[in-house]
């Protein structure tokens, strides 16, 4: 004969599963549904922002445009030490010489690059003027540049 406690606590474990079962299916279709409705909400969104988005950038081209840069005056500027590198990399330029335009040493733009510290404010704007200089103008302010060093 078989130990009744053994039995009625398996047939209690089991009963438990099925309700537990039950209460969890119903919870998986509800997210199911709250996840469709948050991938639609979310394209609606992307759908709103663009016109906008495209609106800021283009006004902040024509007054870039205006001013000779293309880095608004007041913007607020995020600094990554992975973009800084791969900048300096597709400007061709040494940490000397990206130390010259920015204004720090080739120690600090060294450490920027490595994450071991972040630049001062002062620096941002014009690191992230350079993002959207091409190289023929980088040699043209290193030339300048070069050029008061000598004289």
């Amino acid at each position: 004969m078989p130990n009744l406690a053994a039995t009625l606590k398996a047939e209690i474990t089991r009963l438990a599963r099925k309700e537990v079962r039950a209460e969890t299916e119903s919870l998986r279709k509800t997210v199911a549904a709250l996840r469709v409705d948050l991938q639609a909400t979310k394209k609606k969104l992307r759908e709103l922002e663009a016109p906008v988005n495209k609106t800021s950038r283009a006004r902040l081209a024509t007054t870039a445009s205006s001013e000779g840069s293309h880095v608004a005056p007041d913007a607020k500027f995020r600094f990554s030490a992975k973009g800084l590198a791969s900048n300096r990399k597709r400007l061709g330029l040494s940490a000397d010489d990206f130390g010259r335009l920015v204004g720090a040493t080739s120690q600090a733009i060294a450490g920027w690059e490595r994450g071991a510290n972040k630049p001062r404010e002062k620096y941002l704007p014009a690191i992230a003027e350079l993002r959207g200089v091409g190289k023929r103008e980088v040699a043209k302010r290193l030339d300048a540049i070069r050029g008061e060093d000598r004289g």
